[in-house]
């Protein structure tokens, strides 16, 4: 057996780490229970300090693209600071990172989760495997973080065999 060509189990393929859509469907859930709950508990405090900003906010549009916005910006915030997790993704032991599973920075997070407001991105990740927008225009993906550590000890062993060779 010749190991002097290019193993192809030398890298970790993070395409086969993807989180399925039932995880991604469960993070979108936990995710938006929590931004939502949030997003009450600010109204709530907005509406004690200035009850006339509420008023102007019970507009159906603007409080959907407020709505909207908090959560693009809130899990942007939460990426960016847990690493590439957010509280679903904490739970649901999954982490967003870049396409050759590099973490992901602050300007990356920011970008990926601004796309989330467009409308009909949620629609853009039906499908298996899920690819939506916020992923693809950012070339970000989430994944597994069980798989990714059995590909990397995978990798570790073929390693560890072409050393005695």
């Amino acid at each position: 057996m010749n190991f002097d060509t290019q193993n192809p189990y030398d890298k970790v393929d993070y395409r086969y780490c993807r989180a399925s859509s039932g995880l991604r469907l469960a993070n979108y859930i936990i995710d938006s229970v929590v931004t939502y709950l949030l997003l009450v508990i600010l109204v709530i405090i907005v509406a004690l300090i200035d009850p006339e900003i509420v008023d102007y906010l019970d507009n159906g549009i603007i409080s959907r693209i407020v709505a909207m916005v908090f959560y693009g910006i809130m899990m942007a915030f939460t990426e960016a600071m847990l690493n590439g997790k957010s509280i679903g993704k904490f739970i649901t032991k999954t982490k967003a990172v870049n396409i050759d599973g590099t973490d992901i920075s602050f300007e990356k997070s920011f970008t990926r989760n601004l796309i989330r407001v467009i409308p009909f991105n949620a629609f853009s990740a039906l499908g298996t495997p899920s690819t939506p927008w916020h992923d693809v225009w950012s070339d970000t993906m989430v994944v597994e973080e069980k798989k990714v550590a059995l590909q990397q000890e995978s990798a570790n062993l073929f390693t560890a065999v072409k050393k005695f060779e």
